[in-house]
C-alpha cells in the first residue's frame, strides 16, 4: 500500500473545515447541511464545507444590497479601497503554503502548480489595488464655451460571481478584487467541489477591514445558490466561469431580470506550429498547453495544427517528450500532472477517447486512464479524427490532444477557426509577419506567440463566439463592473428659451 503524504494523512484524520461568510460573519448552512470533498488522488474526505440553502443565498444578497445602498464602500476613496485589497494579498502570501495544500487536496493538481497559483492570486489582488487608486472618468472641454461633458464611472451594484473547480482561488482572484475596486458589493458562489480556498478569502477580507456585507461567500450547488443569483432582481450583474452549455442556461435565466453578464466559457484552443519555429520550444509548449492541470483548463491547447512538412518529426518528438510526463501523487515533486477532479470528469474524457478510436482515429500515445488509486489519465495524442468529430469540436477537459495538418498559413487559420469556440490560440513561428497575421485572423480572446499559458494581470481575458462575452482582469476588468454615465454640465447664461411667454 502506498504511503500517504503527510498533508493527505492529516486531512483524512482531520478534514479542513471552512465556513461561509455572510454579512461579515462566518456561517454554517442554515439547515446544517455540508458538502464532503473526497481527495481526487486517493480515497477519503479531505474537506468539509457548508451546503447553503436558498435562504442563505437570499440573506447574502440582502447583505450585499444593504451595504451597497449605505455607500460607504462604493463611495470610499480609492486609496482606502487599495489598502484593503493589498491587505488581502498580504494574507494570501502569509498563508500561502496552507492555501496551496488545501488547493491540491481539493483539486488533485501538483503542489508546485498550487503554489504558483496562490502567488498569482496574491498578485491579482495587488494589481486590482492599484486600479482602485487610478479609477477615473473622462471629460470633454471641446463642446463649446458653455458646456462641459463628463463621463462618470460608477459601480454597477450587487454582483454575483460564480467560479469553477479547476482554478478556484486564481479565478476568484481574477474577479472579486476587480469588482470590489469598482465599488461593487459581491456575492460569490465557488464550485461545490473545490470551495475551500475561496471561502478562506472571507476571513482575509474581514481581517483587512472590508465593510460587512461588501463581499459574501456562499458555498453550495448551482441549482440551490447559483440560480438564486440569476433570478434575484437586486443582483445587477453575474460573472460566470464554466462550460458553454451552462453558460447558455445562465444567459436565458439572466434575461428575465436584464442582468449584465460576463461569461468565460468553454474552449477548443489551437496550437498552430509552423515549420520555421524553434521545434524543441514548440514541442515543450504544445505539451504544456495540452496537459497543464491535466488538461482541465479552459484555455488548453487541445488541437495541434502542424505544418505538414515537419509533422512526422514533430509528432515523433512530441511522443517521446510526452512519455516523460508523469501523472501521479500531487505532493510528489516529480509529478507533472495530477488527478482528474472527479469520476464524472474521468468518464467524460475516456468517452471522447474511446469513441475517437472506435471511429478509426489512432492514439499515437496514451489513450487510457486508471481509477485504482485516485483518478489519473495519461497524456494522449490522437490523429485521424475528422474535423467534424466530437473530439475535434467539443471541449474534452482532459490531457487529450487531437492532431491536424496544414500546408499554408490560410489553411492553418481556417482550421484554427473551425470550431464554435474562440477562447485562446497558440502560434509557433519565427516569422513576425506570419505571427501577426495569425494573431489578427484567428478568432480568440487571447493569443500567445512562442509561449504557452503564461498569464499576467495586466492583460484582459475573455472569449469570442461561444467562448463567452465580456472581459476580466487588466484595467478592462474594472470597467466590466462599472456603469458609464454621461454628464452634460451647462455653465453659461441661458440666452434662449425653448418656449417663450406664459
Amino acid at each position: 500500500m502506498t504511503t500517504l503524504p503527510k498533508a493527505v494523512a492529516a486531512a483524512f484524520a482531520n478534514p479542513f473545515r471552512e465556513r461561509m461568510w455572510i454579512n461579515g460573519t462566518p456561517r454554517d448552512a442554515s439547515n446544517g447541511a455540508v458538502i464532503e470533498r473526497e481527495y481526487p488522488a486517493g480515497k477519503g474526505v479531505i474537506s468539509i464545507a457548508p451546503a447553503a440553502t436558498a435562504e442563505d443565498a437570499q440573506e447574502a444578497i440582502a447583505a450585499a444590497e444593504t451595504r451597497f445602498a449605505i455607500g460607504d464602500w462604493a463611495d470610499l476613496y480609492g486609496g482606502e479601497k487599495a489598502k484593503v485589497l493589498s491587505a488581502v494579498a498580504a494574507c494570501i502570501r502569509r498563508d500561502a503554503e496552507e492555501l496551496a495544500t488545501l488547493e491540491t487536496l481539493e483539486t488533485g493538481k501538483p503542489i508546485a502548480s498550487s503554489r504558483a497559483e496562490v502567488e498569482g492570486s496574491a498578485d491579482l489582488w495587488d494589481y486590482a489595488a492599484g486600479l482602485a487608486r487610478t479609477l477615473h472618468g473622462d471629460s470633454y472641454a471641446n463642446l463649446g464655451p458653455d458646456m462641459l461633458g463628463m463621463i462618470l464611472r460608477q459601480p454597477i451594484g450587487v454582483v454575483g460571481i460564480v467560479t469553477p473547480w479547476n482554478f478556484p482561488l486564481l479565478i476568484a482572484s481574477e474577479r472579486i478584487p476587480f469588482a470590489l475596486a469598482a465599488g461593487c458589493s459581491v456575492v460569490v458562489k465557488p464550485s461545490e467541489f473545490t470551495s475551500g480556498t475561496t471561502l478562506r478569502l472571507g476571513q482575509y477580507l474581514k481581517e483587512s477591514g472590508l465593510p460587512d456585507g461588501a463581499c459574501n461567500i456562499v458555498s453550495g450547488t448551482g441549482t440551490e445558490v447559483g440560480q438564486i443569483l440569476l433570478d434575484h432582481p437586486a443582483v445587477r450583474m453575474v460573472s460566470f466561469t464554466g462550460s458553454t452549455r451552462v453558460g447558455e442556461i445562465v444567459m436565458r435565466s439572466a434575461a428575465a431580470t436584464k442582468k449584465k453578464l460576463s461569461l468565460e466559457l468553454g474552449g477548443k484552443s489551437p496550437s498552430v506550429v509552423f515549420a520555421d519555429c524553434d521545434i524543441e520550444a514548440a514541442v515543450d509548449g504544445v505539451l504544456k498547453g495540452s496537459n497543464f492541470n491535466a488538461g482541465q483548463c479552459c484555455i488548453a491547447g487541445s488541437r495541434l495544427i502542424v505544418e505538414d512538412s515537419i509533422a512526422e518529426d514533430f509528432l515523433a518528438r512530441l511522443a517521446v517528450r510526452a512519455k516523460a510526463v508523469r501523472a501521479g501523487c500531487p505532493f510528489d515533486p516529480a509529478t507533472t500532472i495530477g488527478a482528474i477532479v472527479n469520476e464524472a470528469q474521468f468518464d467524460q474524457i475516456d468517452h471522447f477517447v474511446t469513441s475517437a478510436k472506435a471511429s478509426g482515429a489512432a492514439a499515437l500515445i496514451g489513450g487510457q486512464g486508471s481509477k485504482a488509486e485516485g483518478m489519473f489519465y495519461e497524456p494522449t495524442i490522437i490523429e485521424g479524427a475528422p474535423m467534424d468529430s466530437p473530439l475535434a469540436q467539443q471541449e474534452v477537459f482532459g490531457p487529450v490532444l487531437s492532431v491536424f495538418r496544414f500546408q499554408t498559413a490560410d489553411e492553418a487559420i481556417a482550421l484554427a477557426n473551425g470550431t464554435e469556440f474562440g477562447l485562446a490560440a497558440y502560434i509557433w513561428t519565427n516569422d513576425l509577419r506570419v505571427a501577426m497575421k495569425c494573431a489578427r485572423k484567428i478568432e480568440a480572446g487571447r493569443s500567445w506567440v512562442n509561449a504557452a499559458i503564461a498569464g499576467l494581470p495586466e492583460l484582459p481575458l475573455g472569449g469570442f463566439r461561444q467562448s463567452g462575452v465580456g472581459r476580466e482582469t487588466g484595467r478592462f476588468g474594472v470597467d466590466e463592473y462599472c456603469e458609464m454615465k454621461s454628464l452634460h454640465l451647462f455653465h453659461g447664461e441661458q440666452k434662449e428659451r425653448w418656449v417663450s411667454g406664459g
